[in-house]
């Protein structure tokens, strides 16, 4: 009896208040499980492969691809690839999902087959468009051409009324002549002295 009071003074003497109070309790750190283990009801490991690609909130992310591709399928599908590649391929399976859910008979394929019918109707309106629009170019080069050969060449019908002003001056100019020669015979009166009168 002696001897055990005698131990445990000496251990409450070696305590000293300082001491206890600077070693603070070590504090539990809580770390909320990820979006996939919610949902499957299990521990979330430090290293668990479904917690970088589906976070806690975002629960719905991983229930759609889980209910099309399974637990253990998206697992075995992250651990077979490179790391590198994970948030890609985890991105493809919930589009796929989503796809599966909207449309179960068809899923992505036939989101794909409706997307390429409308790129094969919109290469169809491009080429009709670029085909009006060479002819067009054509139509606008053909009629420039046209317009510089009719400025440069002169016309049939321009030369004719050319030569017929030509000759209309000629002869108005020899009748003046006549009738002023005529005229000045006649007691030296002009022409235009008679019409002036």
């Amino acid at each position: 009896m002696e001897f055990s009071k005698s131990i445990k003074t000496t251990v409450a003497a070696t305590r000293s208040p300082s001491s206890s109070s600077s070693s603070p309790p070590p504090q539990s750190v809580i770390v909320s499980p990820c979006a996939a283990c919610k949902i499957l009801r299990r521990r979330c490991v430090e290293k668990c492969i479904l917690a970088p690609y589906f976070p806690p909130n975002d629960p719905l992310k991983f229930a759609t691809a889980h209910r099309v591709f399974g637990a253990s399928n998206i697992i075995k599908l992250l651990q077979d690839l490179p790391e590198q590649q994970r948030a890609d391929a985890v991105s493809s399976m919930v589009y796929e999902a989503n796809a599966r859910l909207r449309d179960p008979v068809y899923g992505c394929a036939g989101t794909i087959c409706q997307l390429q019918k409308q790129i094969n109707l919109l290469q169809e309106q491009l080429a009709k468009s670029q085909a009006h629009l060479v002819n067009m170019q054509c139509q606008y080069t053909n009629l420039m051409a046209f317009i510089c050969m009719e400025m440069t060449q002169p016309h049939p019908d321009d030369q004719q009324s050319f030569d017929g002003l030509n000759t209309y001056q000629t002869n108005t100019s020899s009748f003046l002549d006549e009738n002023n020669s005529s005229s000045n015979n006649n007691n030296g009166i002009t022409l235009w002295e008679l019409l002036s009168t």
